[in-house]
């Protein structure tokens, strides 16, 4: 009797990879600023909040004083921690940090790609001929309007305003991210919401400091928009670059489980010897060793456990190589 085909199954909705998914979203960012660019939206909207005169907001005390000088400050002294988190050693961490932490080749590599963002879009405003809006004469100062894809055309102020600074004060952070969300081939498991919340904070401050500007007059939406594509531009770049220098890393931390897994019983007994020498020793040297009789006795009862799993690991080998 012959067998009756399978149905066929409606093919799964194609979702992009965990890897490619901070691809797909750079790519969005980058149609929305091309379109955004190609509509010509920065003046209009420029027009709602400057008049002939200037900005009214150019030199509040909030925006200038707390949101501006106060965040930029505020930058500085996360970049400077961030320097001293990358350069700690591992073993120097706190216990309970060190397996919600990255190793520090990550973390030194995420400081790195901070480092490169904040220099490329250094790079660019210096070398940009593109002046700020209270710059123009349509809001009261000398330079007239040229968009920045106009390549060495001046316009006859001071330039350099293009990409937003100050909105890279947040965005150059967000390699801080991709520990977590994009983590190197062969990483133990990592708390994917972790990355989500510094993403979504280093956004969030981001957005706040490119409105902070825009309303002030110093930077039109489309600056902010190209800050934003140039370090996450810059943050996925150098993450890709570095992954096998990272993978050195993750496989150098997970070649002692493999070897365990791999080994016969000769390393079982030593492991198992040295176990019970600490047993032996513990109870002798309770002063020495500045323990307490309850301390001991959680010492001892953990390292009985993972003698018991040595021992039933070894006699589940010894039985599979009977069989």
């Amino acid at each position: 009797m012959r067998a009756m085909p399978a149905p066929l199954r409606p093919a799964a909705p194609h979702t992009p990879a965990p890897h490619r998914l901070p691809w797909v979203w750079l790519g969005g960012l980058l149609l929305l600023t091309l379109v955004w660019d190609a509509l010509g939206l920065d003046l209009p909207l420029m027009r709602h909040i400057g008049t002939p005169q200037g900005f009214a907001l150019r030199s509040d005390t909030l925006l200038e004083g707390v949101m501006h000088d106060g965040l930029r400050q505020s930058a500085l002294g996360l970049y400077l921690a961030l320097w001293g988190w990358a350069l700690v050693p591992d073993a120097r961490l706190p216990a309970r940090w060190r397996d919600r932490h990255p190793p520090r080749r990550e973390r030194l590599a995420v400081v790195l790609l901070v480092a490169a963002a904040l220099a490329a879009v250094n790079l660019v405003k210096q070398h940009s001929l593109t002046s700020c809006p209270w710059d123009l004469t349509l809001f009261g100062g000398p330079a007239r309007y040229v968009s920045h894809w106009s390549f060495g055309a001046a316009d006859g102020g001071s330039g350099r305003c293009f990409p937003g600074g100050h909105a890279s004060s947040a965005f150059a952070l967000l390699p801080l991210c991709l520990p977590w969300l994009a983590p190197p081939v062969g990483s133990r498991g990592r708390d994917t919401a972790t990355g989500q919340r510094w993403l979504g904070g280093i956004l969030f401050v981001g957005v706040v400091a490119g409105t902070t500007q825009t309303v002030r007059g110093a930077h039109f939406p489309s600056h902010t928009l190209w800050t934003l594509v140039l370090c996450g531009g810059v943050a996925l770049t150098g993450w890709r670059l570095a992954q096998p220098w990272l993978r050195a890393v993750a496989a150098r931390t997970q070649a002692p489980a493999r070897r365990f897994a791999a080994t016969g019983s000769e390393t079982d007994v030593g492991f198992c010897e040295t176990v019970q020498d600490h047993q032996a020793v513990l109870p002798q040297h309770p002063v020495e060793l500045g323990l307490t009789h309850g301390a001991r006795q959680v010492g001892v009862a953990a390292r009985q456990a993972r003698l018991d799993a040595v021992h039933a690991a070894g006699g589940g080998r010894e039985h599979h190589h009977d069989r």
